[in-house]
């Protein structure tokens, strides 16, 4: 989801959602002077903060506004052509996993691009390189329909040679010493067409490729795309009929310095990924 994109949810106070408390008054009337009253009790300290406890928690639930956010009733965002903002309540998008790629999405708008979304990066990682995780990954995100011919296509794609080009051995293991890197992290989604049980949704990506290490002559670099992808109602859950990739939008490099082989080993190893939704 992107910083800011959900209905004002972060730091929505403000206006009539602001709270006053009013300070006890001593017996001269001023309440930073000697004049305060003596030390309250133990219990009475207790009751004050339990108060200010139930107000901050109400005043937390007015700002989210939206109802119960697993209200199916609830309102839900976006429109063909135009990109939706991520919504911070409505039906919870991801019920379920098939092996660690998030499955159970809504039937709308919103659960086909947290479907793009997760599977964009699932087609993007790490283990895109092994055989038999590619396989579990291409059955989990494609249409049984086309799964098949998908998967004859990828292993054709990722051939001995691919695998050894990117530093790997003919099974897709780094060498020792190293990490690979290849983690797709998505940026937004674009929903190109809706029409109910079909859907042609873009996400826009960035990817950190390369292997991590100190004797690695292929460092870490990053690499920006779009992913287009078709998908399909199917067995109670979108899945993929196809996807392509085109280069970009790309930004300028800013003057950040390049981290070490291990502190990017580092990173990869000890930052968890994230399920994206809508």
């Amino acid at each position: 989801m992107s910083p800011g994109d959900e209905h004002d949810s972060f730091g929505g106070v403000g206006g009539s959602g602001q709270t006053r408390t009013r300070l006890p008054e001593g017996n001269s009337g001023d309440v930073y002077g000697a004049g305060r009253r003596p030390v309250r009790s133990s219990r009475s300290l207790v009751t004050v903060v339990g108060v200010v406890v139930l107000l901050v928690g109400a005043i937390a639930l007015a700002n989210r506004g939206g109802g119960d956010p697993a209200d199916p009733s609830a309102p839900r965002s976006g429109t063909p052509g135009k990109a939706a903002p991520t919504a911070a309540t409505g039906v919870p998008p991801v019920t379920t996993k098939n092996g660690p790629i998030p499955t159970g999405y809504a039937h709308d708008e919103q659960g086909a691009q947290s479907a793009a979304t997760n599977y964009a990066v699932a087609l993007g990682s790490a283990a895109m390189y092994q055989q038999a995780s590619r396989h579990d990954i291409v059955r989990a995100v494609y249409a049984p329909a086309v799964v098949d011919g998908v998967l004859e296509k990828l292993d054709a794609t990722y051939s001995t040679t691919l695998v050894k080009s990117a530093g790997l051995d003919a099974n897709g293991v780094a060498p020792t010493g190293t990490t690979q890197v290849s983690r797709t992290v998505p940026i937004g989604t674009r929903v190109r067409e809706y029409t109910g049980d079909s859907a042609t949704v873009e996400v826009w990506c960035t990817n950190l490729g390369g292997l991590a290490g100190a004797d690695s002559t292929r460092p870490v670099t990053s690499t920006w795309f779009t992913i287009t992808e078709k998908l399909t109602w199917v067995g109670g859950d979108w899945r993929l009929e196809s996807s392509s990739q085109s280069e970009g939008p790309t930004p300028v490099h800013g003057d950040d310095r390049a981290s070490t082989a291990d502190e990017i080993a580092e990173a990869v190893e000890g930052y968890g990924g994230f399920t994206y939704a809508r």
